[in-house]
């Protein structure tokens, strides 16, 4: 049971995109992919999963809804949008993201989300395995594993379900996919992705503390290195993925800030992203990759 749950918290969903403010309008999204698989293809193995402890829970009060019952009356084994809890609360949450996951069931499978919590609260089950044999949602297949989640990224009843929720304890809400039971396991700040131009990186290395400080990583094939370079970068080439992935936290600090180079920004941006995932705190994609530094930055670099 914990290894299903470890093993689902090393699959992380894709940020496909830059956090936007517009809530998810897709069950897909409850289930998108780690960006460790979009690298994986290029990857010679994949990495090993990684083990994710929750923190012990919090304990803020906080309120939700009103009750919405779901047809009939009198149903007292009826759930309600309605949950009191201990909790941090959704502005105390501002600028953190969240390691969630869940179940879905459907909207009229309100006994099946009973028994469901029950054997939960009262008899020990797991959320993780439950979501595998009874969810809807396709992150079933990583043991309703959501990865880390910020605001904006989710539909709002589910947003506001989450950051408010204590972390570990299970909890329910309904949106428009259905009916969910949600449990928070983990929390950290968000983590900052950006580009940085060509421009404002040159300027930067012309300082030697940055070059001291930095954390700089080219991820082209040795063949594109050996054509054109920047100092101080380190070549983990992304073909070889599957040999650095799994030492990644034990060769760069997650604290310090993070430089990605390519040829063009494209796979810069995949292992940016992969990077984040990870909790590295900032990480920053040069755009347009070593090409545009040459040909905006300094023209005494190659281009090819």
């Amino acid at each position: 049971m914990l290894g299903l749950r470890a093993r689902a918290a090393a699959q992380l969903p894709r940020p496909s995109s830059p956090p936007s403010s517009a809530p998810a309008t897709s069950l897909a999204r409850f289930a998108r992919l780690s960006p460790l698989a979009a690298l994986a293809p290029l990857a010679s193995a994949p990495p090993p999963p990684a083990k994710a402890r929750a923190p012990p829970p919090a304990s803020l009060s906080a309120r939700w809804n009103a009750p919405t019952r779901l047809g009939g009356t009198g149903s007292s084994s009826r759930p309600t949008t309605r949950v009191f809890c201990t909790a941090a609360s959704s502005a105390q949450r501002e600028g953190k993201e969240l390691l969630v996951q869940h179940l879905l069931v459907g909207e009229k499978d309100v006994r099946l989300l009973v028994d469901l919590e029950k054997s939960i609260i009262a008899g020990g089950a797991d959320l993780s395995d439950l979501a595998v044999e009874h969810s809807l949602c396709p992150s079933k297949e990583n043991g309703g594993m959501l990865g880390w989640v910020r605001k904006g990224q989710m539909v709002p009843e589910f947003e506001e379900a989450a950051f408010s929720a204590p972390l570990n304890k299970v909890v329910r809400c309904k949106t428009k996919f259905g009916w969910h039971l949600l449990q928070v396991l983990a929390e950290r700040d968000q983590c900052i992705l950006q580009d940085i131009d060509p421009e404002e990186l040159h300027t930067k290395m012309q300082d030697p503390s940055f070059l001291e400080e930095a954390q700089l990583i080219d991820v082209r094939e040795p063949d594109e290195v050996a054509k054109a370079s920047l100092p101080g970068f380190k070549v983990l080439p992304l073909r070889q993925f599957g040999t650095w992935g799994p030492v990644m936290t034990d060769e760069f600090n997650p604290q310090k800030d993070t430089y990605v180079l390519c040829h063009h920004g494209m796979r810069s941006m995949q292992v940016a992203k992969w990077l984040q995932s990870q909790g590295f705190k900032k990480v920053y994609n040069v755009a347009g990759g070593i090409h545009a530094y040459a040909v905006k930055a300094d023209s005494s670099v190659p281009t090819y």
